[in-house]
């Protein structure tokens, strides 16, 4: 089978073909003008028309040959490689003929390099999936099998203990409630990843925005024995931005310092501008807590990446929060910064378009 299909490939087939018709129609022509023309007899009309016939064959081939073959093999290779998914570079196809036989492996090339990135595009989203799944599991498993273990407890005779039940009960509600926040979380981090979740912008007034995050937070800071602070800046700062994804922003970020910091500890908000970017105003989320290594410092944006694995199940984290602040402030095209230091405190900071002069 082998043996056969090298025999063939040995053959030029196309050019085979075009110099039969060729040689055909040229003896054709050459033996009516012999006969007709020149009164040679058919005999000798027939014969001057083969030996002419068979010289523009083997012309026509080898000319077909040179100009053609080399480049309908490279044709013959791409769709070949493609078919295999095997992509190598190829060359651009530099020859003096510039022919549709140029056009087309030029296209072929073209079209090889677009179906390699599609297919490497492809591999990415597979691997994100593959990915993300695992992470999911991950991440379910353990409040699934907390609230599982409390409601056996319960239910192989705990529950007639009021004191018992009570306790157990509210351990369950709050794996049902981590619950709730990842699901929530991965709902809003695989939109913002799959580029679903569009941004709305619009004139936002910054001052508004930050006063209904630190009335609603103001309570779980207490609670926490943190301190809130905001330092005061223009009430009239006005930027474009989308309102709904800035104030998640800037809550995951409060949120965040309330929770990793020490007990007494502090979080401060402040809004600044800097003279080397006047068209952009900065905020930034400036907390006491325990603080990333640097080295953690790349990877704390990452999807369910915790610094303090235990601490952050402990107190309800998703390890999705920064990995979101990321995402929509990239959507935004805007920049978002961290810096910290372990048991100093971290200090994190967005940039947003301003639309008018600021004074802080």
């Amino acid at each position: 089978m082998s043996k056969s299909k090298k025999k063939k490939r040995g053959v030029f087939r196309f050019g085979l073909r075009a110099a039969i018709y060729i040689s055909l129609i040229s003896a054709a022509l050459i033996f009516l003008l012999m006969w007709l023309g020149y009164n040679f007899t058919p005999k000798d009309a027939g014969s001057v028309s083969a030996l002419v016939g068979g010289v523009i064959f083997l012309t026509s081939y080898a000319v077909i040959y040179f100009v053609s073959h080399q480049r309908i093999d490279t044709i013959e290779r791409l769709f070949k490689n493609m078919a295999r998914k095997r992509f190598m570079e190829y060359e651009n196809v530099t020859s003096t003929h510039n022919d549709e036989v140029d056009y087309l492996v030029k296209q072929g090339i073209k079209s090889s390099r677009t179906i390699e990135r599609e297919i490497q595009r492809l591999n990415r989203i597979e691997n994100y999936r593959k990915e993300f799944i695992g992470d999911i599991s991950h991440e379910l498993k353990t409040p699934i099998f907390a609230i599982q273990g409390f409601i056996e407890t319960l239910l192989n005779g705990a529950l007639e203990d009021e004191e018992v039940n009570r306790d157990f009960l509210k351990k369950a509600m709050r794996n049902v409630n981590r619950l709730i926040y990842l699901t929530k979380d991965l709902m809003e981090i695989s939109k913002l990843e799959t580029g679903e979740l569009k941004s709305e912008i619009e004139e936002i007034y910054l001052y508004e925005v930050l006063h209904d995050i630190i009335e609603s937070l103001n309570y779980k800071a207490e609670k926490e024995n943190i301190k809130l602070i905001v330092h005061d800046f223009d009430k009239n700062i006005k930027v474009k931005a989308d309102k709904n994804q800035v104030k998640q922003v800037l809550i995951n970020l409060v949120e965040n310092g309330i929770k990793y910091n020490v007990p007494n500890g502090k979080v401060e908000v402040n809004v600044f501008t800097k003279p080397k970017q006047p068209e952009r105003v900065f905020v930034s989320v400036k907390d006491t807590g325990i603080g990333i290594d640097e080295k953690d410092i790349p990877r704390v944006t990452e999807r369910f990446f915790r610094v303090d694995k235990s601490r952050s199940r402990e107190r309800g984290g998703t390890g999705l929060g920064l990995a979101i602040v990321k995402h929509i402030m990239e959507a935004h095209g805007e920049k978002f910064n961290i810096e910290s230091k372990p048991n100093k405190g971290s200090t994190f900071t967005i940039s947003l378009r301003r639309l008018d002069p600021v004074q802080v």
